[in-house]
């Protein structure tokens, strides 16, 4: 048993960056649309720590541009669905046996690297993936 009073941070939104011309915002997210654009990922699918490819890989394309290939996602079987829900059951009782201030700490920090050295990249790759413009992808993303 923690013997401990643990405070939460107030929540807060974050700050609503401009993106107009010449702000950093706007040239770091530039450069993550053009280096995304520039490679071809390989899409594995991840059951439990496990990385499982496939024969199966298929091209992804961003919806506003069918021409353009952004990466092959290998796609499963009713097999890997099976055993991504197996491993998903095995993990709850470990997660539900954590702390909730640990659980919260892992919620926070994956929050704290999105809002932050990450907000550029998870942008442009919303923006790539969905085509949505950078102020929706901020909505969806940072």
């Amino acid at each position: 048993m923690i013997d401990a009073i643990f405070t939460p941070p107030h929540p807060a939104n974050e700050p609503v960056l401009s993106y107009a011309p010449g702000t950093p915002e706007r040239e770091q997210v530039i450069h993550e649309l053009e280096r995304l654009l520039e490679q071809e990922k390989d899409l594995p699918m991840w059951i439990g720590a496990e990385r499982v490819t496939t024969n199966d890989r298929r091209a992804v394309s961003p919806p506003h541009d069918h021409q353009h290939t952004i990466g092959h996602a290998h796609f499963g079987t009713a097999d890997h669905v099976k055993r991504a829900i197996d491993a998903a059951l095995a993990a709850k009782p470990a997660w539900e046996a954590m702390a909730w201030q640990d659980r919260a700490a892992i919620f926070l920090k994956a929050a704290d690297l999105l809002s932050g050295p990450y907000r550029a990249r998870m942008n442009a790759a919303t923006m790539l993936a969905q085509s949505k413009n950078v102020f929706q992808a901020e909505i969806d993303a940072a």
